[in-house]
């Protein structure tokens, strides 16, 4: 049987470019995310993200890197009816940000162009005074962008401040990768039993999100 993983695990893991999973708190989401390092990402990580995982493929930048390609909130820049009044039970606001494809993709769909996408925004996130952003990327695309608060963990305890926050830790560029696990069986969160037994059974760190909170925030 694994032993439980520690915050030092974890951030070891990570920085070998190992994903982790992060399971935030039982009173938000209440959800368990696959989080990659971007700069890791292959296609197969893709493939896995997709088969094991389930849920949605994003991206989280820094506010720093967002702030650098001029990246908006979405619910900031959608002019629909549609985006009056969303009110959110977990949180005060989503992450989300634009959604884009890397200019050297085809349909941007596949395996290999979302890996090629993301592990181009990891480049580009390490050294962002560098990059235009509009001539790498079209929008929209295939990967969802998030945008994580200013503060990160002071501000807010969603897995896009997670994630960014364990990724500077682990000393790499501040875009990661994360996808929600979800349950086959029923569609709903994956629980946090399965997905420690996940974690064992694949020899993978499971993580809760207030310990990433106390030793990172």
């Amino acid at each position: 049987m694994q032993r439980a993983s520690t915050v030092a695990d974890v951030i070891a893991a990570f920085r070998r470019g190992e994903p982790v999973l992060v399971h935030d708190a039982a009173d938000r989401e209440g959800e368990t995310d696959l989080v990659f390092p971007a700069g890791a990402v292959d296609a197969a990580a893709v493939a896995r993200m997709r088969n094991d995982a389930g849920g949605l493929v994003c991206v989280a930048l820094s506010d720093d890197v967002c702030e650098a390609f001029d990246l908006p909130f979405m619910q900031d820049v959608l002019d629909h009816p549609a985006s009056a009044g969303h009110d959110l039970r977990y949180d005060e606001r989503s992450s989300f940000s634009l959604t884009v494809n890397h200019r050297g993709t085809f349909t941007g769909v596949t395996d290999e162009d979302r890996a090629l996408t993301i592990t181009e925004l990891a480049r580009a996130a390490a050294d962002p005074d560098r990059v235009d952003f509009a001539e790498e990327f079209r929008a929209p695309g295939h990967v969802h962008l998030l945008r994580a608060a200013p503060a990160l963990l002071d501000d807010r305890r969603g897995h896009t401040e997670l994630g960014i926050a364990l990724a500077a830790a682990a000393g790499l560029p501040p875009a990661v990768v994360v996808c929600e696990m979800l349950d086959d069986e029923t569609g709903a969160a994956l629980p946090p039993g399965a997905a420690r037994a996940y974690a064992e059974r694949h020899d993978l760190r499971y993580i809760e999100g207030a310990a990433l909170v106390e030793r990172l925030g």
